[in-house]
């Protein structure tokens, strides 16, 4: 007979989610502790899901479903533990660069990464160099995190490195760089800490690069 944690990994990576509440539920009520639930049931479920994204078995609509259920499992579990308490693998800041809209691909990369206990402040889109640099100064992350989609808007990621620099920041904080038109040489030649081709391949950067 699985355990509640093995039933709670199950659900989370079949994106059942009202069995991850009914489950989430349960295993408060039997008294375990808040942040075992996270990381032995609800993290560990996403893990998994993440690992079969990466692999191409599992697609966005069924990791955002997992995701979802995840979510009800914790929904449950905050009012339980402080914000210290919060398991957290570092924090990021995301957002995608300025004169570019596009964000579904830096929100999925904000949602894996929330999966495996980053704590992503997603700054939105078509942000300025000036509003990256104000809120990395309010929130001091490990990571930044530069989505573009169009090639007219990559530059705008070299800008904000410069201007890090600049304001002599730029070794207080990991810098990663994705979306469609970017590479491992653009990466390197504007000076980012790294490049993800996709959302399972940031989540593995950030872990990386903050080990």
């Amino acid at each position: 007979m699985p355990n509640v944690f093995e039933e709670l990994v199950q659900s989370v990576i079949e994106g059942n989610e009202e069995r991850v509440h009914e489950l989430t539920k349960q295993a408060i009520d039997n008294g375990n502790d808040p942040k075992l639930i996270i990381s032995q049931g609800l993290i560990a479920g996403m893990s998994v899901v993440g690992v079969r994204f990466k692999a191409g078995d599992m697609f966005v609509p069924e990791v955002l479903m997992c995701a979802r259920a995840m979510k009800t499992g914790m929904e449950l579990i905050k009012p339980l533990i402080t914000d210290k308490e919060m398991p957290s693998a570092g924090k990021v800041i995301m957002g995608t660069v300025k004169g570019d809209l596009h964000d579904i691909g830096k929100n999925l990369v904000a949602m894996m990464l929330e999966s495996a206990g980053f704590r992503v402040i997603n700054l939105g889109t078509d942000i300025s160099s000036a509003e990256f640099i104000q809120a990395i100064k309010e929130h001091k992350p490990s990571v930044l995190g530069l989505s573009a989609l169009l090639t007219t808007t990559m530059l705008a990621m070299k800008d904000i490195i410069d201007q890090l620099k600049e304001e002599g920041m730029r070794d207080q904080v990991k810098v990663i760089i994705g979306g469609a038109p970017i590479s491992q040489d653009f990466s390197d030649e504007i000076g980012a800490d790294g490049f993800a081709p996709d959302a399972g391949s940031a989540t593995e950067l950030c872990q990386k690069l903050l080990a």
